[in-house]
Parts: C-alpha cells; structure tokens; sequence
C-alpha cells in the first residue's frame, strides 16, 4: 500500500498522519557514542570493570577521536529525525592523559566544534568506572574519604562542563549520574552507604546552574555484575532524592527487576516531575543491554510519551552496546526502532481510546486495539524516511563501509 491509500485509510480512524510525521521529526533522540567502540573511552585501555561488560570481538571498532566520529557520521547519515549525541566522561580528547577529577570543557570542544554545526546537541555522562580509584566496588558511597572525595571531585567537574556545554549549544544538556556502587554478598550495613551517597550528592549538587545549561538526573540499577546483593543507588533512593532536590529521575528499562517495566512508570513519574529522563535499552532476562528491537515494551513506552502528550517531557536516549555485531548498524536498528514506536504511538486514536476505556467501553477497547495492529504503518513510515532522506533499505551501504573502512582497521 502507498502513503496516500495508508493515509486516508487512517483517517478513516481519525488519525491525520501529516501532523503525526511533523510530530515525530521534531522529537530528538540521543545516540549513545558508547556502542562504537564497547564502552573503551579514550583515556585507558584493557577490560571494564564497575559492573559493566561488553561481549564479543566483531572487527572493526573505533579506536580513537577521527575512528568514532566517522562512525557516527555515518551512522547519522542512515538515521532520520532529529538527533542528539550522549557522550561520557571517558571521551574527553586530549594530547595528554587528564585526571577524572581534572576534566575540563577544554577536553570537549573537540566534539562541540564537530556536532553544532551539523544541529547535533550533546549529552553528558560522569564516568564512576573503568578506573582505580574504583574501591571495593564504590565511589561516592565509599567509607574511604580520598576515594569518595575523588569521585565528588569528577562529578562536580562534569557538571561546570554539561553546563558549558548546554550553554554553547543553546540546548540543555542532561547531565546524568550514574554509579556502580554495591555489594556482592548480603551487606551487612544498607544505610551507611547511602548516607554516604546522599552527603556526596548534597556537595555535588550544592553548585546551581541555570536549567537553560543543565538537566541533572540520577539513574538507579537493581544490580550489576560483581554487585549482585546489593546496590547502594536504588530506585527508592534516588527517586526520593530527585523529588527532594529538583532533579530528574532517570530510568533505564534495564534496570528494574524482570517483570517491572518502565512503560507504567513514565505516566507515574510524569504527574510528580516536570520532565523525565530515558535510557532505552534492551534486557534479555536481566540487564543485558541488547540493542533495541520494535517490541511490545517499546510500543507500550512510546504510547506513554505520545498520548500524555509529553514529547517535551521525557528525554530519549539510547543505551546499550554489542560487541557481536557490526556497531554502526546496532546503532541505525536501535535509533530506527525507537522512532518507530513513537510512529506506531502517533499514528494510534489515543482520544478516541481513552473515551472508550474512561466510558468503560472495554470490549470495543480491545477489539480497536487490535484492529490497530493490521493499519498499513510501514507505508507510512517509508514516507517518514524519504521525507527525512534516508533510505528504507540501508544494510548495503553499512556492508559497503564495513569492507572499505573497519575491515581495514
């Protein structure tokens, strides 16, 4: 079917697919710089440690600043919409090592001289991992005062660069914290850790910064690899300290136990908090960072973002990397699908579905729901694509540049 028989076809639903085409090419997602390299960063090199882990060898990963930007530009070229760039602490360009708790804007401008011309804002990540001043698992819950100063140090370092950042760009940059702090075996004191988490916070948040600068959020885990017992920054923790301290909640689907998922905590968060942060991400049977696919859950969050009308309202960023697959394309499959599902949540009746369920209407509920699922959607979605120029079959051009650029590498 083509996109004029699809859009009257909808229509017919009451859903004007021009406005949801406009709608959606303004929403930005953020692409994580992360998954071009597995998570190596340009300040060391060898295995990850913190919690996290990337498997597999596929050839061809970035190397270095030139390697990872022409990823991304590539990558970009394959991917529609609106765009943003997540990029942690371990990016920093320099010609000579910099200390965590040194960093400056200077180590970024780099990144900034490449992306604002191309209308491509940044993100920004603290880096609590990968280093050795990593003790017994903890950072800013640490009970030794030199490492938990450190980590403070970074973080408050981090946050005058986020600010800089969004200051230059004229776009907030969402300043996100997230640490691997915990234990492997049953702890046998929960709350001094988090005592010590709460006091590192209060310094590090201390300093204002315009929110026209910065967004700052906190990011919870359930657990994580050599911390499976216990995990100081939980979801109550943080989601008290946030509402507490005017900052943002960010979830990461990740995150949570098996059968919690994040589709019903945006509408939660939404009717406490202004704004609400996303890391997207997806886990196959604990938090395991596959790339995202056009699923269930992603339909069910991208409905939640689309039919509270909260495009403004929750932040999309992408986090996940996998070290089996060609990088650059599990970059283009997850931005891709992540866009999708907020198509598939544009192109739905919501008023019309939400009179049913208000009305009690549940078992014409189920049977629209269901017709939904036979709409022509992907007529409308290659539209999508030629309007934004990029193709609906991109895989040759991703074997095209794997032969002529990472197999060299």
């Amino acid at each position: 079917m083509d996109y004029i028989a699809a859009k009257k076809e909808y229509a017919a639903c009451g859903v004007d697919t021009e406005k949801a085409l406009e709608r959606l090419s303004a929403i930005p997602i953020t692409l994580h710089c992360w998954q071009g390299d597995d998570v190596q960063g340009f300040m060391k090199k060898g295995a990850l440690s913190g919690g996290i882990q990337t498997t597999g060898n596929y050839p061809g990963k970035a190397r270095d600043f030139e390697e990872l930007k022409k990823d991304l530009e590539f990558a970009f070229s394959l991917i529609p919409g609106k765009k943003r760039l997540n990029l942690h602490a371990i990016y920093a360009v320099s010609d000579k090592p910099v200390p965590l708790d040194k960093l400056t804007i200077k180590e970024y401008e780099p990144w900034l001289d490449w992306a604002l011309p191309k209308g491509i804002a940044i993100d920004f990540n603290p880096t609590f991992f990968g280093n050795p001043m990593v003790k017994n698992g903890l950072t800013l819950s640490s009970p030794d005062e030199t490492v938990r100063s450190f980590w403070v140090a970074h973080a408050k370092a981090c946050r005058a660069i986020a600010a800089e950042i969004g200051k230059r760009q004229g776009s907030p940059c969402l300043h996100n914290t997230w640490i691997p702090d915990g234990l492997k075996d049953v702890p046998s004191d929960r709350l001094g850790p988090r005592l010590r988490l709460k006091k590192s916070l209060d310094e590090i948040f201390a300093v204002k910064y315009p929110k026209e600068y910065i967004l700052d959020s906190v990011e919870s885990k359930v657990f994580g690899i050599g911390v499976e017992s216990y995990t100081v920054g939980s979801s109550e923790f943080y989601m008290n300290y946030a509402a507490k301290n005017d900052i943002l909640c960010l979830l990461d689907n990740g995150h949570y136990h098996p059968t919690e998922v994040v589709s019903d905590k945006i509408p939660s968060m939404l009717a406490f908090y202004d704004k609400v942060a996303l890391h997207v991400t997806r886990g196959v049977r604990w938090d395991s960072d596959h790339v995202v696919l056009f699923d269930d859950e992603l339909k069910e969050m991208a409905k939640e973002i689309i039919r509270n009308n909260a495009d403004d309202r929750v932040l999309i960023g992408l986090d996940y990397f996998d070290a089996s697959i060609n990088r650059i394309s599990a970059w283009i499959v997850g931005d891709r699908n992540m866009q999708k599902a907020l198509l598939y949540a544009l192109l739905l009746p919501n008023e019309k579905l939400k009179k049913m369920q208000d009305e009690g209407n549940f078992t014409e509920l189920m049977y629209e729901n269901e017709q939904q699922k036979t709409m022509p959607f992907g007529a409308v979605w290659e539209e999508y694509l030629r309007r934004q120029n990029v193709p609906a079959q991109w895989f040759e051009e991703v074997k095209k540049y794997e032969k002529e650029v990472l197999s060299l590498r």
